[in-house]
């Protein structure tokens, strides 16, 4: 269980990153696209003593790696742009919510753990489904502009009527790309990954398709004369690379842990995640929760318990 709160803690410090971006004046598509080079060094010097790292491009699992790079740094962008147009609530709802996806492939799919829904885990999906609705519902425009370039590029090209209308596509998008990220991962651990040792190995062949993705979509930018490079930039790459590594590292360890049984952590990750950064978001930030987005909170909750009370039993009578 250690593996999952450090794996919790660490997301919430991540979604702080972006909150705190603005604050600062670092470009979070920089920061975004610089965080993968520091999450390598980061993996590279926590390698195994004896234990080297290569490409091996004859390996299928080396090109679902890099593949599911490309995926982590697309889900990054829009987490960040989410978390500065409509909260760290809302984007931390939409993102953790998105269990239902990998939750669904965990047991109709992957067949791990060795259960079929029952009428309580259908009432939980459903529940997920209405809570990431009413948790991005706002009634006024966010004061909050839409830092990262790329997404601004594309709300100022439309009318001011429907920027609001393309942030709450936000934390949908979030939510899609979360779920994809999430599902490969679980498969990943439980085709690849035999042993905890390996999980540096993997997650430092998806740091790779993310570092070549971001790389050049930032040479595009900087040629095009809309990306000029800052060291600022650079020092919030630091904080988000460090965090972000560790949070996937011990995310895998602790599928590892359980048997890659994704219904099971994944329920639990994302419901820690949920409360730990409502309350941060409460308490640093001042962010103000409407009627909507307080049930959907609740029903969140809800619905993680719901789709995972099994596990939980289980877990309970160990």
């Amino acid at each position: 269980m250690l593996f999952l709160f450090l794996s919790i803690l660490l997301s919430v410090v991540l979604l702080l990153n972006f909150r705190l971006f603005p604050r600062y004046d670092i470009n979070t598509f920089q920061a975004i696209v610089f965080n993968y080079p520091v999450c390598f060094l980061t993996g590279y010097l926590l390698l195994p003593a004896g234990q080297s790292f290569s490409l091996d491009f004859s390996q299928t699992w080396t090109w679902l790696a890099l593949g599911l790079g490309v995926g982590f740094i697309l889900t990054f962008i829009l987490s960040g742009a989410s978390t500065q147009r409509m909260g760290i609530t809302a984007t931390s709802l939409a993102s953790n919510l998105s269990l239902v996806i990998p939750v669904c492939f965990s047991l109709f799919v992957f067949q791990v753990g060795g259960k079929s829904f029952d009428a309580l885990n259908y009432l939980g999906m459903l529940l997920a489904v209405v809570a990431v609705g009413l948790s991005t519902y706002k009634k006024e425009p966010n004061e909050l502009a839409v830092e990262t370039p790329i997404l601004q590029e594309a709300a100022a090209s439309v009318g001011r009527p429907r920027r609001l209308g393309i942030s709450v596509l936000l934390p949908v998008g979030v939510f899609l790309c979360y779920g994809a990220t999430n599902t490969m991962t679980n498969y990943m651990n439980i085709r690849y990954i035999a042993t905890s040792d390996k999980a540096i190995v993997v997650t430092l062949t998806t740091i790779l398709g993310a570092v070549a993705a971001g790389l050049l979509m930032l040479v595009v930018r900087v040629v095009q004369g809309k990306e000029v490079v800052r060291v600022r930039n650079l020092m919030g790459a630091v904080t988000l690379g460090v965090p972000n590594f560790l949070s996937f590292y011990t995310l895998l360890l602790a599928l590892s842990q359980f048997g890659g049984n994704g219904a099971f952590v994944y329920p639990l990750y994302n419901i820690g995640v949920i409360l730990v950064a409502a309350l941060l978001a409460a308490l640093f930030f001042r962010e103000k929760l409407s009627l909507a987005n307080k049930i959907g909170l609740v029903l969140a909750v809800t619905a993680i318990g719901l789709l995972s009370w099994q596990e939980l039993l289980a877990s309970l009578a160990r």
